[in-house]
């Protein structure tokens, strides 16, 4: 489509969507053989934390009409035909599970072919058209079929309950050009110096053409001439050079003052310069025309458009620590605002941002930007998934202590002490998980015990946070048969798996439970959070601390009050008395066992006696305890509920 066409279609697109949400439009949708309407724009959840995710990486989910090209569970580093419409027809499988928010990885057009620096495109971050879909996500490989499964994939989803998030990219773009540096071609270097260094000593670049060639005759061009839709970068918008950083690849994966965000390439992957300012580079003529920010408001309306066109619900934003933060605000109100004005009261942003929590804050919140406006929503829980497989598995030569998942929570609650109003709202700022496509090794590895999987899933819905689902978690995948050494290695085609959406499994059975009891208890999704005491002989209480010991959990809302408990030793039962609050407990109350992993069912009431409460260093306090009688297997967990 031509240049003046195509911008056409997208100023097109975006008003009618907006202009939808004021005639209450109406869409009716082939569900299971009956037509089932949903509003369009379809609207937001009135909060996130009703819901839970499932990740699935398009091109390794489903293909119902060619098998995976590669063995199903070996590492492969290229495309195994993964489509649209294979989501599609798993749809009643992901709803039967009780999944209500699907994370697509990303859909938009990437660099082809897939040779050389080109192999892993087929995840999906290395964009090359940031308007248009990957037409390899089609049944038949055609654009006008990619825009249409897409299309039915949503809108059967929200038809069925489900929300659609999809990953997008704001700090790169793929291998859209090669450098050309000391009269030669270069696909990657490291130069720490020009890196850090002013502007103005960037090296030429020559922009790639369809074949992944370099163009010794568009080096350094701006819109150069005669580039077809495969060719350099997408729109003709960033066809420039100085939106790109041109500076090597990154050295440090720690934001640099005093920018506070990481500069350079992700290897091949050509790093947007998101934060060019067009009047500080005395650019008079970008600024009329894009705005101060250039490279920002072109991304901006392609991610409008993109929510437009398909009726997205949210998006996942790849490498944020790597894009300035204010950048990163304005994105997210951008969004928001967008959303809003077309009645999505309340569109999810969230990031990965691989750091800590005083990094996350950076970016998330009131607090992102130096306080100058709201940033995104929500972040990847990073902090917690640096923990809570390790004290699940007792992982490492010297194994963290459960006491350290108390203090990922307790860290928190200082982070975020000027943007919640109570602590049982800091759910709504993490997305948290165990595994994903970016490690090298899934949480159920080989020999893995399966009790310590569930542990793990029913600790993930317990805590407070937006729990996400990494694909194939349900159906058992423990990685790739040849190592645990890649990216690849937890990248499956779980289509080609024997019996690969198998809803009779142990593991979709178990979490099908374990989602069905957060469903069931508003604590589990918006309550405070505590790490409650134990007690060997129900009179001395304390923390459990140490590897293979107690975690305890209590969520509260209003009156209602919900323990999650888990024995993490492989061979110790644990037997004695968990706190519980007393407050809530001056008349006796019954707990029933909602969930166990190994089958464990019992009711038990509360009791409140005189007791004594241990602390690190301190001495012994007497007081009045409300406690509950517990028995916990090994590697046994609960999640215990008001009868």
């Amino acid at each position: 489509m031509p240049t003046e066409a195509f911008a056409a279609e997208v100023q097109t697109t975006v008003q009618q969507f907006v202009a939808q949400a004021t005639k209450a439009t109406m869409l009716s949708v082939p569900v299971d053989g009956a037509l089932v309407p949903i509003p369009v724009p379809f609207p937001s959840p009135s909060d996130w934390r009703d819901s839970w995710i499932y990740f699935l990486m398009i091109d390794r989910f489903n293909n119902p009409a060619a098998p995976p090209k590669f063995t199903w569970n070996k590492k492969f580093g290229f495309r195994q035909g993964g489509t649209f419409e294979g989501v599609r027809q798993q749809l009643p499988y992901l709803q039967d599970l009780g999944v209500n928010a699907i994370w697509l990885s990303p859909v938009l057009k990437n660099s082809r072919p897939e040779i050389d620096g080109f192999a892993f495109a087929y995840p999906g971050y290395n964009t090359q058209d940031f308007f248009n879909l990957d037409d390899r996500f089609a049944s038949d490989g055609t654009q006008a079929t990619a825009v249409k499964e897409l299309q039915n994939l949503v809108n059967e989803a929200h038809a069925r309950g489900m929300h659609v998030i999809v990953d997008i990219v704001l700090n790169h773009a793929g291998r859209v050009f090669d450098y050309f540096r000391n009269n030669e071609i270069e696909n990657s270097f490291t130069d720490q110096t020009l890196l850090y260094g002013p502007p103005g000593h960037e090296p030429s670049i020559q922009w790639m053409n369809g074949l992944g060639n370099p163009r010794s005759d568009w080096q350094d061009k701006t819109d150069p001439p005669g580039a077809a839709q495969d060719d350099a970068v997408w729109p003709l918008d960033l066809q420039r050079p100085v939106f790109f950083r041109r500076r090597g690849s990154k050295t440090s994966d720690t934001p640099a003052p005093p920018q506070n965000f990481v500069p350079g390439d992700f290897g091949v992957l050509r790093q947007l310069v998101v934060e060019y300012d067009a009047t500080v580079a005395g650019q008079e003529d970008l600024r009329k025309q894009y705005g101060v920010a250039p490279v920002l408001s072109i991304l901006i309306r392609a991610y409008q458009y993109l929510t437009a066109k398909y009726d997205i619900d949210g998006y996942r934003i790849d490498t944020v620590k790597y894009v300035r933060p204010d950048m990163i605000a304005t994105f997210g109100n951008a969004m928001r605002e967008f959303a809003q004005s077309a009645g999505k009261r309340n569109f999810f942003t969230f990031g990965e941002i691989y750091d800590d929590d005083k990094t996350i804050d950076e970016f998330v919140g009131r607090n992102a930007a130096d306080n100058q406006g709201f940033g995104i929503d929500s972040a990847l829980d990073f902090p917690l998934f640096f923990q809570l497989p390790a004290v699940i598995k007792a992982l490492g030569s010297n194994p963290p202590g459960v006491e350290s998942i108390a203090a990922v929570f307790n860290t928190r609650k200082q982070a975020e002490n000027n943007q919640i109003s109570s602590h049982g709202e800091a759910g709504k700022f993490f997305v948290s998980f165990i595994d994903n496509h970016d490690q090298n090794s899934r949480f159920n590895t080989p020999g893995t015990p399966p009790e310590q999987v569930t542990m793990a899933l029913a600790l993930l819905f317990g805590l407070q946070g937006i729990p996400c689902v990494y694909y194939g978690t349900e159906q058992g995948l423990q990685g790739t048969i040849d190592g645990l050494d890649a990216m690849e290695s937890v990248r499956e085609a779980l289509w080609g798996k024997p019996s690969a959406f198998d809803t009779t499994s142990f593991f979709y059975g178990e979490l099908k439970k374990i989602v069905a009891v957060r469903l069931a208890e508003p604590p589990l999704r918006f309550g405070r959070l505590y790490f409650r005491e134990v007690s060997g002989n129900g009179a001395d209480f304390g923390l459990s601390t140490g590897p293979h010991g107690i975690i305890v959990i209590s969520r509260i809302l209003s009156d209602r009050e919900v323990i999650i408990i888990a024995n993490t030793s492989a061979t110790t039962t644990f037997t004695g008395h968990v706190l519980v609050d007393i407050d809530l407990s001056r008349l006796t109350r019954t707990m029933t066992i909602a969930y166990s992993n190994v089958g464990t069912t019992s009711s038990a009431s509360t009791a409140i006696a005189p007791g004594n409460l241990f602390s690190a260093g301190q001495p012994p306090v007497a007081t009045s305890i409300a406690s509950l009688p517990i028995t916990l297997k090994p590697m046994e967990v609960q999640i215990i509920t008001p009868a």
